[in-house]
């Protein structure tokens, strides 16, 4: 088995993955809430929490310690000090176990997602929708892909952040903004970002800034409270209306035999039906692996261990801040 490590922010994850037919035959996440009351993620409160749950959960897995093949971690990209706790603990269980380590960025672990218990389908685009990232890549096989077209400034997940703030929402904020926005009207009409650009780039700044407008404008009138749900079906309307209009685009160029999203942000239901209606064949993650998590790096691990793909005890790094154009497998 490929025992895989995730704690690239403030989810700490550890599963099992079986080598020879891709069982999952444990996985176990444990989500930090502690981060609700500063409206983010702290660093360091991030790191101190991963280095009690993820001990907690290793323990749950000794029985197993014997067919431990490879250590599949995530270093990069993230937050410093909870990357360097999963890389540290990955190191030790390493050595303990003598067996190899197998580096990951769990952004071509969102990619690996759709594969979770089963074979992988290559060639297919690829829509990565998260906190922290926004990306279009066409992935031909194994560690060859072509990145498409990036956002310029906030991520899909983060502006749906920073709207919820605005609104003084719990965070994270996307799974309460879609909630709301049900209950909504896309009132306030939005303009969408890049309307007339020729550019394949995404754009969720301007956006967000009609929003706050918005708002403040609201609060001055005293009647935020009952706009709300039209404030949020509103800016999810655009900010989804924007997304598929520059994969609209994107496929006039490139067709894709298979299609996938991933990502946080993928589990978004008013984002994936809009996706389908662009009659693709579209792949998605279930539900449970589309926010970070260890499933997915044991997946991607899998492959790796096969391809001899190992890193050295020494030359394991964290690379928080791996930018989107220097995304290696």
């Amino acid at each position: 088995m490929i025992l895989s490590i995730e704690s690239s922010c403030d989810d700490s994850s550890i599963a099992l993955t079986r080598i020879s037919d891709l069982k999952l035959i444990y996985h176990k996440k444990i989500s930090q809430n502690e981060h609700q009351k500063y409206g983010g993620v702290v660093p360091e409160l991030a790191a101190r929490l991963h280095t009690s749950a993820l001990i907690d959960i290793f323990e749950e897995i000794n029985l197993y310690f014997n067919d431990i093949k490879g250590v599949a971690i995530t270093n990069s990209p993230g937050l410093s000090p909870s990357l360097l706790t999963g890389v540290s603990l990955a190191k030790a269980i390493s050595l303990g176990l003598r067996v190899p380590l197998i580096e990951v960025n769990h952004l071509i672990g969102h990619i690996y997602s759709l594969f979770i218990e089963k074979e992988e389908i290559m060639p297919l685009g690829i829509l990565l929708v998260s906190g922290g990232h926004t990306l279009v890549l066409e992935i031909s096989k194994y560690n060859e892909f072509n990145i498409i077209s990036s956002t310029l400034d906030d991520s899909f997940g983060e502006s749906f952040d920073k709207v919820g703030k605005m609104l003084d929402l719990a965070y994270p904020a996307g799974e309460i903004i879609e909630k709301l926005a049900k209950n909504g009207e896309d009132k306030f009409k939005f303009s969408i970002p890049l309307i007339n650009s020729n550019s394949n780039n995404f754009s969720f700044s301007g956006l967000k800034n009609q929003v706050r407008l918005k708002i403040q404008d609201l609060k001055e009138k005293g009647i935020l409270k009952d706009e709300i749900n039209n404030i949020c079906a509103s800016f999810q309307s655009v900010a989804i209306t924007h997304l598929i209009n520059k994969l609209k685009r994107i496929l006039k160029n490139h067709k894709f035999k298979h299609f996938g999203v991933v990502g946080g942000a993928s589990a978004n239901l008013a984002l994936r039906g809009e996706l389908e209606n662009l009659g693709l064949n579209l792949l998605s993650p279930k539900m449970e692996f589309c926010s970070d998590n260890a499933a997915m790096i044991g997946r991607v691990g899998v492959v790796k261990y096969k391809n001899k793909d190992f890193i050295n005890y020494k030359d394991l790094k964290i690379i928080p801040n791996l930018g989107y154009k220097k995304l290696v497998f």
